[in-house]
C-alpha cells in the first residue's frame, strides 16, 4: 500500500472486501426471505429486532481489534517485522479471551436487554431463542474478525473473501435445510449462522498458521504481550466505544420502533436489509482507508496518505449515493421479497423514502472516521459519534416523538445525525490536518 498507483492500490484492496460484504449481505437477504416467507412476519420481526443488540456486542469487540489492525499496519509499513509478529500473536491471544466473553454476555444478557428494549410479547420468545443460539457462535465470530483483520492490516483482502465465500455458501445451504426442509424454525436459522461462523474462523486461522509471511501465527507463541495489548487497546477502546454508542442509540431507536408494533418492526427490518447494500462500499473503503493511511504514515509518507484519503472518500460516498438512488426508485419491488403484507411494505417504503437519498453523508462520515482512525487518533471519531449519533440522536427522538408521534419522526433521526457528524469531521480534518508521520 506504500508504493504504486494510489487509486489502483485502494481499489484492489477494497474490491475483495466489497465482494465479501456483498455475499454476506445477499445471505442476510436470503435469510430474511426464508424467515419472512416461511415463518411469518412475527419471526421476521424477531430477527430484525435482534440486529441492534447483536451490533451492540459484536461492534464493541470488533472495535477493540481495530486497534490491533492499526498497530500491525503501521509497523508493517515501517518494515518493523519483529514487532508485527508480536502484535499479531497478542491480537490472537486477546481474541480467544474476547470470544469467550462475548459468548457469555450474549447468551445470558439477551433476555434482559430485549425486555429493556420493550420487545412485544408476540416477538419476545423467538427473539430470545434466536439471540441465545446466535451468541453461542461468539468465539467463532470474534476469531474470524481477528484473523481477517490481520490479513487486511498487511494489505491482503483476498483471503478474507475466500473464507466469507465458504461461510456464505454453507450458511445459505444450512438455512434452507434447517428452516424449510427440517422445520427447525427461527432456531434453525440461528444455528446455521453459528456453524458458518466457526467454519470461516477455522479456515482463516488455519491459513495464518501456514502462510509465508511476517504475520504468520505460531501456536507456541500465542500469548499476550501486555505492553502491546495496552497500546492496541489505547487505540481500539475508543473504536469499540464508538461502535457501542452507535449500537446503544440504535437499540433505543429500535425500542421506539417497537412501540409501533410488530408490523412496524418487520417493515423496518426489511428496510435494514436493503440499507445493508449501501454499507458495501462504505465498509470496503473504510477498511482500505484505515490500512492505507496507517501503512503510509508508518512509512513516513503523509502526502500519499492525504491523496489516498481524498480518493477514498469521494469514491465511497459516490457509490453509496448511487445505491441510495436505486433503492429509492426500486423500493416497492425490493421490499416485496421479504413480505407481501401491505402494512409491512408501507413502513418499509416510508423508511426508504426518508433515508436513502442521504447515504452519501453516511458514507462520508464513516470514511472520514476511518482515515482519522488510521492516523491513530481514534478518540476523535469516538467523541464525534458519541455526540452526534448517540446523545443528539437520543435527545432528538425523545423530544420529537412526543411532539410528532409518527414513525417517520424516528426515521429522520438518521439523516439529521449523519449530516451533523459529516460537518464536524470536515472542520476537524481541515483545521488540525491529522495525517502526519507516526510510529506506533
Amino acid at each position: 500500500m506504500t508504493e504504486g498507483s494510489i487509486s489502483k492500490k485502494i481499489l484492489l484492496f477494497a474490491l475483495p472486501v466489497f465482494l465479501g460484504q456483498l455475499l454476506q449481505q445477499l445471505y442476510n437477504v436470503v435469510d430474511s426471505i426464508v424467515v419472512g416467507n416461511t415463518l411469518g412476519k412475527e419471526a421476521l420481526a424477531a430477527v430484525s429486532s435482534s440486529g441492534s443488540l447483536i451490533f451492540l456486542v459484536v461492534g464493541f469487540i470488533n472495535g477493540l481489534f481495530m486497534g490491533a489492525g492499526v498497530i500491525i499496519s503501521n509497523r508493517f509499513g515501517a518494515k518493523d517485522y519483529n514487532r508485527v509478529h508480536t502484535a499479531v500473536h497478542t491480537a490472537i491471544g486477546f481474541g480467544l479471551l474476547s470470544g469467550i466473553f462475548m459468548t457469555f454476555v450474549g447468551v445470558f444478557g439477551a433476555p434482559v436487554i430485549l425486555r429493556w428494549m420493550g420487545t412485544p410479547l408476540d416477538v419476545y420468545p423467538n427473539s430470545v431463542l434466536y439471540l441465545r443460539i446466535f451468541f453461542m457462535g461468539g468465539l467463532g465470530n470474534v476469531m474470524y474478525n481477528t484473523c481477517c483483520g490481520i490479513y487486511q492490516a498487511v494489505g491482503d483482502s483476498k483471503h478474507p473473501l475466500y473464507y466469507l465465500i465458504a461461510s456464505t455458501i454453507i450458511n445459505t445451504i444450512l438455512d434452507i435445510l434447517f428452516v424449510i426442509v427440517l422445520g427447525l424454525g427461527i432456531g434453525g436459522a440461528a444455528a446455521a449462522t453459528v456453524i458458518a461462523q466457526y467454519l470461516s474462523a477455522s479456515l482463516a486461522f488455519f491459513k495464518l498458521t501456514r502462510i509465508d509471511g511476517y504475520h504468520r501465527v505460531e501456536l507456541k507463541k500465542i500469548k499476550i504481550d501486555w505492553e502491546v495489548l495496552k497500546q492496541e487497546l489505547k487505540i481500539g477502546i475508543p473504536s469499540g466505544i464508538q461502535n457501542s454508542v452507535i449500537a446503544i442509540a440504535n437499540v433505543i431507536v429500535q425500542s421506539n420502533i417497537n412501540a409501533f408494533g410488530s408490523i412496524a418492526m418487520a417493515g423496518s427490518g426489511s428496510y435494514a436489509k436493503l440499507e445493508g447494500f449501501a454499507f458495501l462500499p462504505i465498509n470496503s473503503f473504510c477498511s482500505a482507508l484505515t490500512t492505507f493511511t496507517s501503512q503510509n504514515l508508518g512509512a513516513g509518507n503523509p502526502k500519499r496518505a492525504q491523496k489516498g484519503a481524498r480518493f477514498g472518500v469521494l469514491f465511497g460516498a459516490t457509490c453509496s449515493e448511487l445505491i441510495g438512488v436505486i433503492l429509492f426508485i426500486g423500493a416497492p419491488v425490493f421490499l416485496m421479497m421479504f413480505s407481501k403484507d401491505p402494512e409491512v411494505l408501507a413502513f418499509g417504503k416510508l423508511q426508504v423514502a426518508t433515508e436513502s437519498l442521504f447515504y452519501f453523508m453516511l458514507a462520508y462520515s464513516h470514511c472520514m472516521a476511518s482515515i482519522i482512525r488510521g492516523a491513530g487518533k481514534t478518540s476523535v471519531p469516538m467523541f464525534v459519534m458519541l455526540g452526534c449519533w448517540c446523545l443528539f440522536r437520543i435527545t432528538y427522538i425523545t423530544i420529537a416523538v412526543n411532539i410528532f408521534h409518527t414513525i417517520r419522526t424516528i426515521y429522520w433521526a438518521y439523516p439529521i445525525t449523519w449530516t451533523m457528524s459529516s460537518t464536524i469531521f470536515t472542520i476537524y480534518y481541515f483545521k488540525t490536518k491529522p495525517l502526519k508521520i507516526s510510529k506506533l
